[in-house]
């Protein structure tokens, strides 16, 4: 019996103890999703409660479990991985499409009278609860938030990860925490308010100058903050601060509280309080401790749109942080090609040798996020990982795809580039030009300050469109200071909502990273980092436009360079050579000319 075999057995396993526990509770349909009461991307093994009961491992998806019905709702990034690791589980993929109903959807449409959906109300933000609560209401079915299945049934669930606190200090923090502090209860009291919860990791890194370990790829540390008018809370687990920081800490006032007082602290707040929070980043099942005369005061966090707009100091530090990850691809990619033919390399190798070579840069610290290494028909899976029971030889012709990222001290960084193996096919060098294409209009774009970043997407698109071809994930994502990969409130991409908090302005850093995918075939994408920059006033008002801080070069020999036009072309010259200016003095030997081969105009 194959070890798939195996693992989906246990999957079946769990299900049927899943509908035991929902028949003794009266539950006619559970919901898992991908999240944790903080509500990030990249959970710890606490958290992985949906991972664990469907065998799925993508870092996104949604599980429903009925008594008749079993099903994971996933975008096209995890078709074909889901499809493999839910074959005979019992677990149906559901395909996330625009003009289909996602998980939430789905629920209320199947609602009848008085039946019970139930969700653990720890992990399930409230905007969510609320919308699923009403739909459900009008069915005459009713939402639980009460109740976590899994205590019951993981018996084995890993404890909450332990791994120490640390300062982010100057000269990468350019700002200080009181300075931070300040400011945000300056727009406290513009909006009316005089408390505010955060529970998203990434806003209280920032906000307190402090990073740690706790989740995969992401530099921050499982915590909750309370600003009160008179106190600073921040709950952490007491064995992750260390004396001096935690004098440190005191003596600016930030009182520490453990971790899993969080519910009784939010059952202190004042019944006359105005508590700002942010509905989309909070979950339900922790505002359930407030007093029901707690007057919410939502929107966005503020701290959100703070660190989004990265400081003329921060910026310096972000530009030597892709100087020094340009030049260690630069070292991989010398490498590659010198042991291409002489030496069997994997997908594998590519992944060790790319982390050793960041490794050996000064303020590396982690990957930003698992590197994507994907040969040929690999590639075609936006967020494949190898692994090593499945991995591909790179041998023969094709392409091969590498999207990875670097946390350093001063930036975080997140880049795709394409590489020739032997002798690619001229529909795979078109597949690379026409993406390359919309890389080069959205880099070169001007736009209104403010503009909601989601009608930028169709700019990077449209040359992709216009051979009638598209791809199933954004554009660009939003990128954080020595902070997550993913950040907001900036996003581009079509499926987003343009809501007002997404508006482009200066400072915002963002990928740039239209693609091509071919199931079975080949995939293509290229990435850049770009800052959102002043491009001047006119008549019409206040315009960006980007700057690329990505520093690599991109492939020719992957591109048909006669399908670009002289002003593409320049820009590509352009970018070359001020990629070779920039990392020439960071290298030597091989990795010194192959950067100079590969920054040749065209």
């Amino acid at each position: 019996m194959s070890t798939q075999s195996k693992t989906n057995g246990v999957v079946a396993e769990r299900l049927a103890q899943v509908r035991a526990l929902m028949s003794r509770e009266r539950i006619d349909a559970y919901l898992v999703p991908s999240a944790d009461p903080h509500l990030s991307e990249y959970l710890p093994g606490y958290w992985q409660g949906r991972q664990w009961l469907s065998g799925f491992h993508g870092s996104v998806g949604t599980l429903i479990i009925t008594q008749s019905f079993a099903g994971l709702w996933a975008d096209s990034r995890y078709w074909e991985q889901a499809t493999k690791e839910l074959a005979g589980s019992g677990i149906e993929l559901v395909k996330l499409m625009s003009g289909q109903p996602g998980p939430l959807d789905w629920l209320a449409e199947k609602a009848t009278s008085k039946s019970v959906v139930a969700v653990d109300g720890a992990v399930l933000a409230v905007a969510s609860a609320r919308t699923l609560a009403a739909r459900l209401y009008e069915r005459g079915a009713s939402l639980r938030t009460d109740f976590d299945l899994l205590t019951e049934l993981w018996l084995d669930r890993p404890g909450l990860p332990t791994n120490a606190i640390y300062q982010h200090l100057p000269p990468q923090a350019s700002v200080s925490r009181g300075d931070k502090l300040a400011k945000l209860r300056q727009a406290l009291q513009e909006r009316g308010a005089d408390w505010h919860f955060i529970a998203t990791l990434d806003d209280i890194a920032w906000l307190f100058n402090l990073r740690g370990a706790d989740v995969s790829y992401n530099p921050v540390f499982i915590s909750f903050a309370l600003i009160g008018p008179q106190r600073i809370s921040l709950f952490v687990d007491s064995v992750k601060v260390d004396a001096e920081l935690r004098q440190a800490l005191e003596g600016e006032g930030i009182t520490l509280v453990e971790y899993t007082n969080v519910a009784s602290a939010l059952r202190d707040v004042p019944a006359d309080a105005r508590l700002l929070i942010d509905p989309t980043r909070v979950t339900c099942g922790l505002l359930d401790h407030l007093k029901a005369e707690v007057r919410l005061v939502e929107g966005l966090n503020p701290t959100t749109l703070f660190k989004s707009q990265k400081s003329d100091a921060d910026v310096q530090h972000i530009r030597q942080a892709m100087e020094q990850d340009g030049a260690a691809l630069c070292e991989f990619f010398a490498w590659l090609e010198t042991t291409q033919g002489k030496e069997p390399v994997s997908e594998l190798s590519v992944d060790l040798h790319l982390g050793q070579a960041r490794a050996r840069r000064p303020g590396y610290v982690s990957p930003s996020f698992a590197t994507i290494a994907g040969f040929n028909a690999n590639g075609a899976m936006p967020h494949y990982r190898a692994t090593e029971r499945e991995h591909a030889q790179i041998e023969g012709d094709g392409l091969l795809l590498i999207d990875s990222g670097g946390q350093y001290l001063g930036g975080t960084t997140d880049i795709t580039r394409m590489v020739p193996i032997g002798t690619p096919s001229t529909e795979q060098k078109r597949d690379c030009t026409r993406v390359l294409k919309g890389v080069i209009a959205l880099s070169r774009a001007h736009f209104p300050r403010g503009i909601a970043s989601p009608l930028l997407d169709a700019i990077a698109r449209a040359p992709i469109w216009a051979e009638g071809i598209d791809y199933g994930h954004g554009t660009g994502h939003g990128v954080g200071y020595f902070l997550n990969v993913h950040e907001g409130p900036q996003v581009i991409a079509y499926q987003a909502v343009a809501a007002p908090q997404t508006g482009m302005l200066p400072g915002m850093i963002t990928s740039i990273e239209p693609g091509t995918y071919r199931p079975g075939r080949w995939g293509v994408r290229i990435e850049n980092l770009v800052l959102a920059v002043d491009a001047g006033k006119t008549e019409f008002g206040e315009f960006l436009k980007f700057e690329t801080l990505t520093l690599c070069p991109i492939d020719t020999r992957c591109l048909e360079v006669s399908l670009l036009a002289q002003d593409e072309r320049d820009w590509l010259n352009a970018y070359h050579a001020q990629v070779n200016k920039r990392l020439s003095p960071l290298l030597q030997g091989p990795a010194l000319e192959w950067l100079r081969t590969r920054t040749v105009a065209v």
